[in-house]
């Protein structure tokens, strides 16, 4: 068996007021589905269709802990790790390339 990886993201509105917390093994798939509102939900309601984050983890098992633990964090804990990593809050979605 083949140990898949997987990614924790972060998607928000274009006003960076909604903040969505996933966890997904193609991450170019699911923001895809994201941007495009394939699938009916939170994202979809609150226009979340900004990537404004993402870690990848070497299992899909550590991704999903990972999302647990920052679903739990407060708010401003979020907004200080996706600083860190992505201090305009710009959409990452054209530096995503090759995230499969």
């Amino acid at each position: 068996m083949i140990a898949k990886g997987g990614y924790v993201y972060i998607t928000s509105n274009k006003s960076r007021t909604i903040l969505y917390t996933g966890v997904t093994s193609h991450l170019i798939s699911r923001t895809t589905d994201h941007k495009e509102k394939k699938k009916p939900g939170f994202t979809f309601k609150y226009n979340c269709l900004y990537l404004i984050y993402y870690e990848f983890h070497e299992t899909i098992e550590a991704a999903i802990q990972r999302e647990k633990q920052i679903k739990k964090w407060k708010r401003s804990w979020k907004e200080n790790l996706i600083k860190s990593f992505n201090p305009q809050l710009k959409d990452l979605w054209n530096d995503i390339e090759g995230c499969e």
